[in-house]
């Protein structure tokens, strides 16, 4: 014997009336769906904004590190540029000098200047040998420079010719040493004056 099951009575007709079954109508799955994607969606947003914070902080501290670095490398090289170019400026400013004076002409007051300077480094001597450029003292004899005749009778000072002794210059040799008085000997002790 089956059961019966009980029947309902309603006092009106029913309308719009569906059989549900054990799943749910497409509308309400579909909307479902949407929520979960839409939650989904939100919740990478805000871990994509996360992470891109995240980036950019981590960008500016890289980029904070490069300026520093850069800064640090300026001020350290900066004084070395300075030397450098003040070394540099030195050395140009000499090659100037020695290229000009080279290029001067050489007159007979040039070479009894050099003569001159020489001889007043020479301490407590009576006896001189001078050594020219043979076209210097050829200079010399042919303006009869007072040099060529010492005024004092106890000063002897002989002048000879020396190929080796670039014009301009000068040699003087006594019984204590020699005195260099040629230009490049000049140009030389002023570079190391000015240390270059």
């Amino acid at each position: 014997m089956t059961a019966r099951r009980p029947s309902l009575t309603f006092s009106e007709p029913l309308r719009d009336v569906r059989l549900r079954t054990g799943h749910p109508p497409a509308e309400a799955f579909e909307e479902r769906l949407r929520a979960r994607e839409q939650a989904a969606f939100e919740r990478g947003r805000r871990e994509g904004e996360q992470a891109l914070n995240e980036q950019l902080v981590q960008q500016r501290a890289d980029l904070h590190a490069v300026e520093h670095g850069v800064l640090q490398a300026l001020r350290q090289a900066v004084p070395q540029v300075i030397r450098d170019t003040e070394q540099a400026l030195t050395s140009l400013a000499l090659e100037v000098a020695q290229r000009l004076v080279a290029g001067l002409p050489v007159s007979a007051e040039m070479v009894e200047a050099a003569v001159r300077e020489a001889l007043a480094q020479v301490e407590e001597s009576t006896d001189f040998h001078v050594y020219l450029h043979p076209e210097d003292l050829e200079l010399l004899r042919r303006v009869e420079s007072a040099l060529l005749r010492p005024a004092d009778p106890n000063l002897r000072v002989q002048f000879h010719p020396a190929p080796d002794v670039t014009r301009g210059g000068c040699l003087v040799r006594t019984r204590f040493g020699l005195i260099d008085a040629r230009r490049e000997t000049k140009w030389e002790q002023i570079r190391k004056a000015v240390g270059t």
